[in-house]
């Protein structure tokens, strides 16, 4: 079935510039076998859920086969599922079904890089240097008097160098782990190859990419020296992430292959998309990643990274609205994914991080544009700080300390006791431990109870979904968001029709303009703050205080007003 013949939102061809996008993480969303690990059968089981919830679309992490040195993301067929997560007649049985209750679904790429067992690399390591197999990836001689030196001094974003040598004397590049050599993409046999990959799931009736890694195919010519390492600063090349120019990222010729793809897309019915995970030192590169011509979407990564204060958040989705405008498109939102600290987390943890990330949530929903939500946030998940290390499998652990496991703990769906209804009745322990403690986080006890996070999440998406002030794209500029005065560490906007704004900063409305506006107030101050001014309210993060004149936000709180 046409997803739009049960949700009208997703009817448009151009859905994807309001959806509100679900992350899921196959591995540790919900288990139909019972044998610990997430597969396409239990996204199957729980579609109803998230039609409930009021999602749009599912972007569904890698499933492909794959020997999960990185969760999936080292590919060693691209157009087969890995038997862990069941066989393509399981994806065909998923996504008619995700079409009939109306949600998209969005499938995550990887073109940057293969595993180490993909046939492509088996067949280079077994061909000599300078064969045509290696030249479908990046092989060279070492420096110095017997290559016994890398070809440059670029790190692995997982720590350590970037290149792997081999027996015969020649490396090969990877700028993650050493299971996943990086492709040549100037090579016509990759490009091609990819071509036929899109058009394979495009087929199969997916509506989407996520790219992964989308800045980093092409290297700069030479493969030139940074010049520095962290071995010799103590400060490693990732920190230039967005920040600043590596020779291995962003390059300007990446952009072909998008120029590419878009035509690929565009053949297809029903609106196609692609959305880039993407990283560039300015607003303008950034930007060139969308358009007509490329991609429709790039993450938006520096709200996930704003501090909790009222100027970070306000800098940021003034920049984030800014780029929009560059392309004329909308941005995205996004709080938390699988290779991030879970915000509840981050925000503070415990009943602060909580308040927070109720706040933030009110927050994103508002603003203009696509919501990216990571599983498990409407449930208040905070990150897992204490996994044993003998567990944790994120392949950055043992080089640099670091971790993405916590976040990517099973989803708590039901009764007292880990796995919490993860799989069937009888499942094994899932294959990273949830806590002691998620009893009352579980899907089943937030369910019907209105002071809960998943209760919220509901309320908020339903509104977003039905609202005239929210559910439009955004037009021209892509922006269609008004700054309303505040107090210090106040945020304060207005989406809709414009009925003007009081002297004390709150919406005065015309006749009828407050039924078609929406004003979002976010209270990132130390002390309650009073919002009589804004109108009638529709939703809270938490209870306002004080009696029905005389109202005030509380501290770490949201609220979405209907002006009077």
């Amino acid at each position: 079935m046409d997803p739009a013949q049960a949700n009208p939102r997703t009817a448009r061809d151009d859905w994807w510039r309001t959806a509100a996008v679900y992350q899921v993480y196959v591995r540790s969303f919900a288990d139909s076998d019972g044998d610990g690990i997430g597969d396409l059968q239990g996204i199957r089981s729980r579609l109803p859920y998230l039609r409930d919830l009021g999602v749009d679309a599912l972007w569904l992490t890698p499933f492909y086969r794959s020997p999960m040195v990185d969760g999936g993301y080292d590919v060693a067929d691209y157009r087969e599922v890995d038997p862990m997560f069941g066989d393509l007649t399981d994806f065909d049985e998923m996504i008619t079904d995700a079409h009939g209750l109306g949600l998209r679904i969005i499938v995550d790429i990887v073109p940057n890089h293969t595993s180490d067992v993909h046939p492509w690399f088996v067949a280079a390591l077994a061909a000599a240097p300078g064969s045509a197999e290696r030249d479908r990836y990046m092989f060279r001689d070492g420096r110095g008097e017997h290559g016994e030196e890398p070809p440059n001094d670029w790190e692995s974003i997982f720590g350590g160098p970037a290149w792997t040598r081999l027996p015969d004397g020649q490396w090969y590049l990877h700028l993650f782990d050493p299971a996943q050599p990086d492709l040549n993409w100037r090579h016509p046999e990759v490009r091609a190859e990819f071509e036929q990959i899109l058009r394979f799931w495009l087929d199969r009736g997916v509506d989407g990419f996520r790219i992964d890694v989308a800045h980093g195919m092409i290297k700069a010519d030479g493969l030139p020296d940074i010049g520095w390492t962290s071995a010799t600063t103590g400060r490693r090349q990732i920190e230039l992430l967005g920040k600043g120019r590596l020779p291995y990222f962003d390059q300007d010729e990446v952009h072909d292959i998008y120029r590419a793809w878009r035509p690929i897309l565009d053949s297809y019915p029903g609106g196609r998309m692609a959305v880039a995970e993407a990283w560039a030192e300015t607003p303008q590169r950034l930007a060139r990643y969308i358009g007509p011509d490329e991609l429709h979407q790039a993450f938006n990564f520096d709200f996930l990274d704003a501090t909790w204060s009222a100027d970070s958040f306000h800098k940021v989705i003034d920049t984030a609205l800014a780029e929009a405008a560059i392309v004329g498109a909308p941005t995205t939102w996004v709080l938390s994914n699988h290779d991030k600290q879970r915000h509840v987390t981050r925000y503070g943890d415990g009943e602060v991080g909580l308040r927070r990330a109720r706040a933030a949530a009110l927050l994103m929903f508002a603003l203009p544009g696509s919501t990216y939500l990571y599983q498990g946030e409407e449930l208040g998940l905070p990150e897992v700080l204490d996994l044993p290390d003998h567990l944790r499998q994120d392949p950055a652990f043992g080089r640099t300390g670091h971790s993405r496991d916590g976040c990517r703990v099973p989803l708590p769906w039901s009764g007292e006791d880990p796995p919490y209804g993860f799989g069937p009745a009888g499942s094994v322990e899932s294959w990273l431990p949830a806590p002691a403690g998620w009893a009352p986080l579980t899907a089943q006890a937030q369910d019907g109870d209105p002071d809960s996070t998943l209760e919220l999440y509901r309320r908020a998406l339903a509104i977003r979904a039905e609202h005239p002030a929210l559910r439009d794209a955004p037009a021209g500029d892509g922006t269609g968001l008004t700054w309303l005065e505040a107090g210090p560490g106040v945020l304060a906007f207005r989406r809709g029709d414009d009925g003007g704004t009081d002297t004390d900063g709150g919406a005065a409305g015309g006749a009828d303009g407050g039924a078609h506006a929406l004003i979002c107030v976010v209270n990132l101050s130390g002390a309650p703050v009073p919002v009589d001014g804004y109108g009638v309210p529709l939703i809270t993060s938490a209870p306002l205080d004080g009696p029905p004149r005389g109202r005030l936000l509380p501290v770490d709180a949201a609220a979405w007003f209907r002006p009077a």
